[in-house]
């Protein structure tokens, strides 16, 4: 049950650095976008959901004059710093989904605006056809295409180009002239899969992180009594 917003999850982030409660909960918000509401597993959430960012005080005992607007510019390097945490966090669930193998980033580009194509990549990224032909290594870019065109946002079948890491497999609606099948194969034997797709349409575009779906989800989950 990993779905944004988030799900069966409790996590706490600390700092010692002297800011105040709003502003933190303006960075975190800002900063949960693009990272823990970012990640999938299978598309189920859960009401146990729960980010928490907490300031010590350690800084402000020692001293340190709290910073209360989120865009003081002298919260640049914390707010890159804290994006990180969030980030490597996020994507620890996603590599530790149930019975997870491999953990897979997709990358949208080229959609209408950045909104359209974060929903095309949670279509590939919660696609069971999609993640199960990861799980047994199979480059079918036809389940890509498919997830595409579920997602209902605009695509056009002769402006798609999908990648398997770095080999392009189709690009114009269909397979690419130098599809190499024994390279991708080993591109799919790897612990992680990038799948990257273009839409050729605008300048939208977003990642999306998640895993593979084996026979052990099923055996996880199918064995689970409340």
């Amino acid at each position: 049950m990993i779905a944004p917003d988030m799900a069966t999850m409790l996590s706490y982030v600390f700092t010692d650095a002297a800011i105040s409660s709003d502003a933190l909960q303006t960075l975190l918000s800002r900063g949960v976008k693009n990272t823990f509401n970012s990640v999938t597993v299978d598309s189920d959430t859960s009401t146990s959901d729960t980010l928490m960012l907490f300031a010590t005080g350690a800084a402000e005992a020692r001293g340190a004059k709290k910073i209360k607007k989120a865009d003081d510019k002298k919260l640049d390097d914390f707010r890159e710093k804290l994006d990180a945490v969030l980030l490597d966090l996020a994507q620890q669930v996603a590599r530790d989904g149930e019975g997870a193998r491999k953990f897979v980033e997709v990358q949208v580009f080229g959609a209408e605006n950045d909104k359209a194509a974060k929903k095309i990549a949670f279509s590939i990224a919660n696609s069971p056809l999609v993640k199960t032909a990861v799980a047994g290594e199979d480059a079918n870019w036809g389940r890509v295409v498919m997830a595409v065109g579920k997602a209902g946002e605009k695509a056009e079948r002769d402006l798609l180009s999908i990648w398997f890491g770095d080999i392009r497999v189709a690009h114009e609606g269909r397979r690419d002239p130098d599809y190499d099948e024994a390279a991708v194969s080993q591109i799919m034997k790897q612990d992680k899969i990038v799948i990257g797709v273009d839409l050729g349409l605008n300048k939208g575009k977003a990642t999306v992180w998640t895993c593979d779906l084996t026979k052990e989800y099923i055996a996880i989950n199918g064995d689970y009594r409340s």
